[in-house]
């Protein structure tokens, strides 16, 4: 909204202070919330009932004109809402100085901002945006339910996008896998980790129980060929040789896409391993149940999102950190011993390459010239980042380290433990 000029007689130098102008800003909370939106001033007002000349330069007499003026808006206003038919008196020529335009002229407007549009974005609910990695029926959405239940779930083609749609405020929350129990370590995760500046705020594990998936009245002994996930092909390799199937194994880029493949495409000689809910999305019949070689199949995820959550010690909580150090490995005893000091449990250690430092070279006159590869180390461990054990730890390991990042302290999953076969 633009300024609105009070007289066309107006001295300039009535506006010569920046802080001669009452601001009036009325942004809707859904704009203010987003960075790119700035709150602006509604109308400037320098000079009210023919106040001008030297009165205009007194920063009291100005103070007391705009104060008549505020008082002369509530009072129309309040007239208005009463229903009154009585039209508001000219203002310096003008027939009306309302703020805002009034309520009952057509116009939608925004609701002033209140305390609780500041408030931080709910922890569970409906009003949450989820990403996740994959097609509806996936794992990952399953995951994605368990951490926030009612949330709307976004599916992403692949982990970086959900990584951006929490960036560029698509999505409020992101759940990706990070480890398997027993196909390991999702390395493409750790390296977005370090990559992206989200923040570890919390985790999930789900059991896994894969089925075997294909068309209604397909029978097992049609099929020539089984496709999903790498890891859910190896995670039922010997149920698969049980079943007598000889097919063949494909990879595909997850369990419940490859389900929709083999539905949208009307594959009457290949299955598909995927989840029961993916046979349900998909019209699939279910030819075997349960197939997971290993009954305590388990993955699990990590809840990030744009800030971080404030650690708290009464109840038990976990922290991820990533290091490195120019020196190589060698250091790595004296990192472990700062956590060991001080009773500190480790939960999981990480290495990967180092990108921006693959190779290090160490020059000796003897025996020429070694070449070693450099990493950096991913660790979990249990402590909250609000324990004094865990800042000690932390403070000894920086000294030890050239790089040292914190990717979020968060609460642990304590859900009861309940196997796959038993969960179906």
């Amino acid at each position: 909204m633009k300024a609105i000029p009070l007289n066309s007689s107006l001295h300039s130098s009535a506006l010569a202070e920046p802080h001669h102008s009452l601001q009036c800003p009325l942004v809707a909370p859904s704009r203010l919330l987003h960075p790119r939106h700035r709150l602006r001033p509604i109308i400037h007002c320098s000079s009210v009932n023919g106040v001008h000349g030297a009165a205009t330069h007194s920063r009291a007499a100005w103070q007391s004109s705009c104060a008549i003026l505020s008082s002369k808006v509530v009072a129309e206003q309040q007239k208005v809402d009463k229903g009154t038919d009585m039209v508001s008196p000219a203002i310096n020529g003008h027939k009306s100085l309302d703020l805002v335009p009034v309520g009952n002229a057509g116009v939608n407007l925004p609701k002033p901002l209140s305390i609780s549009d500041l408030a931080p974005a709910p922890m569970h609910g409906s009003s949450l945006r989820v990403a996740y990695q994959g097609v509806p029926g996936a794992y990952s959405e399953a995951a994605a339910g368990k951490a926030y239940p009612d949330c709307e779930a976004i599916p992403c083609d692949q982990f970086e996008v959900a990584f951006q749609a929490v960036e560029l405020w698509l999505a409020d929350r992101a759940v990706l896998p990070v480890e398997n129990s027993l196909g390991g370590s999702i390395h493409r995760n750790y390296d977005l980790l370090l990559r992206h500046r989200l923040h570890i705020v919390g985790e999930v594990q789900l059991p896994v129980h894969h089925c075997l998936l294909a068309l209604p009245g397909i029978r097992k002994e049609y099929l020539t060929r089984v496709i999903s996930h790498p890891q859910a092909l190896a995670q039922c390799e010997h149920t698969l040789t049980k079943l007598g199937l000889s097919v063949a194994r494909e990879a595909v880029d997850d369990t419940a896409g490859a389900a929709e493949f083999v539905a949208a495409n009307g594959l009457r000689d290949t299955a598909a391993i995927a989840s029961a809910r993916a046979a349900e999305l998909y019209g699939l019949s279910i030819l075997a149940d349960g197939i997971q070689d290993d009954s305590s199949n388990v993955t699990r995820f990590v809840m990030l999102a744009r800030e971080p959550i404030v650690p708290r010690t009464d109840r038990p909580f976990k922290t991820s950190i990533v290091f490195a150090h120019d020196k190589g490995t060698s250091v790595l005893f004296k990192v472990l011993s700062a956590f060991a000091f001080r009773n500190i449990s480790l939960t999981k250690i990480e290495s990967r390459p180092h990108r921006n430092r693959p190779i290090r070279l160490v020059d000796d006159a003897n025996v020429g010239t070694a070449k070693h590869f450099e990493y950096l180390f991913y660790v979990d461990f249990e402590a909250s980042m609000a324990d004094v054990r865990a800042q000690n730890a932390l403070a000894e390991v920086q000294e030890f380290t050239t790089f040292l990042r914190v990717l979020g302290s968060y609460p642990m999953d304590m859900t009861p433990w309940i196997p796959s076969r038993e969960n179906s």
